[in-house]
C-alpha cells in the first residue's frame, strides 16, 4: 500500500516542479525513485540533507528508494550553478567515500528492511567504468540533439556568466548526457520511473527522461524541490567555518544543534516541516506553541531535538542541550565540569584564550595578573582594578573581588579557568 507521496511533498513545501502525471503515476503502485549525491568527500553536509528527506519520505510512503553516488559524474563536474570543476578522484579514495555516504545515509534510509521497498546504494562508476567513448557517442549520443543539450539553463547560465577565456569544458557540457544515461540505465535495470532533485537539476534530469523516450520507447517521471534559502539572504548550510558537515568529526554535533537553534522563526517554520518527520498535526501545534510565547524558542528547540537526534543520538542530542543550557546555568561552576574537554572547546570556540603555566598555581594567581599583566585580556592592572571594585569579575561564574586568587581548585577538566567581565566579555586561561 503506497501513501500520497506527492501530497507529502506539497504541504511540506517541498515540491518545486512534477512532470505532468508523476503524481498519478506514484498513487498506482510501489515505484523506484533515485536521487544522486556527490561523493567528492567522505562526508554528507546540510545541503544533502533535502534530497536525502525526498528519499526519507518517499520509503515512508511506501515506495523504493535508490541513493545514487557519483562516482562517475563526481569526477566530471556539474555545471548547474557551480563554476569551476571538481577534482578527479581515485578509486580507492571514491569507495572509502561511498561506504562514508551509506552510513549517513541509513540514518534515514532502511536498507536492510526485507520488504520489496528496502532502499539500494548504487554508483555510477560501476556502469560507467568500461564505457568507452565510442560506445557512448554511438549509443547515446547520438539520441540527443546539441541545440537541445544547448537550451538547458544550467548550460546557458555558464556559458553566458563566463568570460570567453574561460567558457565552460566540452566535459561540463556533456554532463548532462552522462546524468541522463544514469536514469536510462536505472530504469532498464532497477524499473526506477522517477528521478528527484534540486530545482537547479531539472534540466539534467529531464534529459534523462528524454533518453529513456528515445532509446527505450519508455516513459520516465521527474520531481524537484525548492533550494533552501534563508530568510535574511545568507546561504543555507554555511557557518563561520563553512559548510555544516553530518560527520560529527567535521561539525561537532554541539555545533550541529546549535546551527539549527539560531535559525529565525520564519526560517525554523519553514525547516520543522522540510527536516522533520513530524506530522503536519504536530507542527501546527507547535508552531502555536512557539507563537503564544516566541521567547521561548519552542520551534527552534524542537527543529535541533529532531534533526541532531536523527543525523547524530538521542546522547549527543542531550549533551548538545546540555552543554546550551550551560552558559546561563545558575550552577555554572557544577554543570561546566560535567563536559568532556572537546564539548567545552565547542562551547567557548572564539572565545580569547591565553597560556599559563600549571606551576603558577602553586602560590595562587592574583586577579589583576590573570585579567591584565599575564594574559593581556584588559588592556592594563588600573582597568582590571576598576572592574573588581565595580564587582564585575567572575571566575567560572562565581563572582571575586580584588583579593581572589586562582588556583588548581578553580580548574575545569584539570586546564581550563573562565573568566567573565560583565555579561558580555569572557576570557579562557589554559593552564599548562
Amino acid at each position: 500500500m503506497v501513501n500520497k507521496y506527492v501530497e507529502e511533498l506539497r504541504w511540506r513545501g517541498m515540491l518545486h516542479t512534477e512532470m505532468p502525471g508523476t503524481e498519478e503515476h506514484l498513487n498506482e503502485a510501489m515505484r523506484s525513485a533515485y536521487v544522486g549525491f556527490d561523493p567528492t568527500a567522505d562526508s554528507l553536509h546540510i545541503g544533502n540533507l533535502v534530497p536525502i528527506m525526498l528519499l526519507a519520505h518517499y520509503q515512508r510512503c511506501g515506495h523504493k528508494p535508490v541513493a545514487l553516488v557519483g562516482g562517475a559524474t563526481g569526477m566530471i563536474g556539474d555545471p548547474s550553478g557551480k563554476s569551476s570543476e571538481r577534482n578527479l578522484l581515485n578509486e580507492d579514495t571514491l569507495r572509502h567515500n561511498q561506504e562514508a555516504i551509506k552510513k549517513q545515509l541509513s540514518h534515514f534510509l532502511d536498507f536492510e528492511s526485507s520488504e520489496k521497498n528496502a532502499a539500494v546504494l548504487v554508483n555510477n562508476y560501476d556502469w560507467m567504468k568500461d564505457f568507452s567513448f565510442l560506445e557512448f557517442i554511438r549509443d547515446v549520443g547520438k539520441h540527443i540533439t546539441v541545440n537541445y543539450m544547448m537550451a538547458k539553463d544550467s548550460v546557458k547560465n555558464r556559458i553566458s556568466s563566463e568570460s570567453a577565456s574561460d567558457g565552460m569544458s566540452f566535459t561540463e557540457f556533456t554532463y548532462q548526457m552522462v546524468q541522463g544515461y544514469d536514469f536510462l540505465h536505472l530504469y532498464k535495470n532497477l524499473d526506477c520511473t522517477l528521478q528527484m532533485g534540486g530545482s537547479d537539476q531539472w534540466g539534467n534530469i529531464t534529459t534523462g527522461t528524454e533518453l529513456i523516450r528515445r532509446i527505450n520507447q519508455g516513459k520516465g517521471y521527474a520531481i524537484t524541490c525548492p533550494l533552501i534559502t534563508k530568510s535574511d539572504g545568507s546561504k543555507f548550510g554555511k557557518s563561520e567555518g563553512g559548510n555544516v558537515w553530518l560527520d560529527a568529526n567535521r561539525t561537532s554535533p554541539y555545533k550541529f544543534y546549535q546551527y539549527w537553534l539560531n535559525s529565525s522563526d520564519e526560517d525554523a517554520e519553514k525547516y520543522i516541516k522540510i527536516f522533520t518527520f513530524l506530522n503536519e498535526e504536530q507542527i501546527k501545534k507547535i508552531i502555536i506553541e512557539h507563537t503564544e510565547a516566541p521567547h521561548l524558542r519552542v520551534l527552534q528547540k524542537r527543529l535541533a531535538k529532531e534533526i541532531t537526534t536523527m543525523v547524530h543520538s538521542e546522547d549527543d542530542f542531550l549533551n548538545a542541550e546540555k552543554a546550551s543550557g550551560i552558559l546561563f546555568s545558575k550552577s555554572f561552576n557544577e554543570d561546566i565540569r560535567t563536559l568532556d574537554e572537546k564539548l567545552f572547546l565547542d562551547v567557548f570556540e572564539g572565545v580569547p584564550q591565553a597560556e599559563l603555566s600549571k606551576a603558577d598555581l602553586a602560590q595562587g594567581i592574583d586577579m589583576i595578573a590573570a585579567l591584565a599583566d599575564k594574559t593581556k585580556f584588559l588592556n592594563s592592572n588600573s582597568e582590571a582594578r576598576r572592574a573588581l571594585k565595580e564587582n564585575a569579575v567572575s571566575v567560572n561564574k562565581d563572582k571575586v573581588n580584588q583579593d581572589y586568587k586562582i588556583t588548581a581548585q578553580d580548574l575545569i577538566n584539570d586546564k581550563y579557568v573562565v573568566l567573565n567581565k560583565g555579561k558580555k566579555n569572557t576570557y579562557i586561561i589554559k593552564f599548562v
